[in-house]
């Protein structure tokens, strides 16, 4: 008889443990529709984060550029970056800050070695302008109508064409970042394209300019 009662308060001692575990389960999968907005926005935001940090000589865009940049897409083959850089004051009565909004597309990586990747391609696209009251968005009357016809020295478009070289730092050795990238770039911008097709007999070499760089990618 004892045993019976013991054999019947465990069968219902499990049972109530059962109900207890369901219960429970329930209530963390029910996810209120506030939590998932908080989630959203949480994840929205986190987006922002900068996951490269870029310095980058040269490129039309001052002797020196720093900034932060994005990388996305299923191969994370797109970046974003924005740059500032300075340009030293040479002949003019000063230094000045340029600001460059940069797309880069790389469709390719190959492994090259254990931890060493190659990106045989890179193309970019990006948008530049000089602080300085010396630099105009539209023509000054003291040119004749149409001669910078659709031109600027306030705004710089610019291409560029390079490779990358990347080093996958080891997981037991990451601190700040995870990868090093060392980069070139051959570029030229709208003006010296313009100038080349007004006059053929400009150099190619004066038109196109070689830039360095290295990238941290962070996260």
């Amino acid at each position: 008889m004892r045993w019976s009662r013991y054999f019947i308060s465990l069968i219902l001692l499990s049972v109530s443990v059962g109900m207890m575990a369901d219960s429970i389960y329930t209530a963390q999968t029910d996810v209120s529709k506030y939590d998932q907005r908080i989630h959203r926005y949480r994840k929205h935001w986190a987006a922002l984060i900068p996951t490269q940090f870029i310095l980058q000589n040269a490129g039309n865009m001052g002797i020196l550029s720093a900034g932060f940049g994005w990388d996305y897409g299923k191969r994370k083959q797109w970046e974003t970056h924005l740059l500032f850089g300075y340009i030293p004051k040479f002949n003019s009565s000063r230094g000045k800050l340029t600001m460059t909004v940069k797309e880069n597309f790389l469709p390719w990586s190959i492994d090259v070695k254990k931890g060493w990747s190659i990106e045989p391609l890179s193309a970019s696209l990006y948008v530049n302008t000089v602080y300085g009251h010396e630099f105009w968005k539209s023509q000054p009357r003291r040119y004749p109508n149409g001669y910078y016809e659709f031109m600027s020295t306030k705004f710089r478009l610019n291409v560029a064409l390079g490779q990358q070289l990347t080093w996958q730092i080891p997981r037991n050795k990451r601190r700040y970042c995870k990868s090093i990238t060392m980069f070139y770039e051959i570029s030229t911008c709208d003006l010296y394209i313009r100038a080349k097709f007004l006059e053929h007999s400009v150099p190619l070499r004066d038109i196109v300019g070689l830039s360095i760089g290295v990238k941290l990618q962070t996260l």
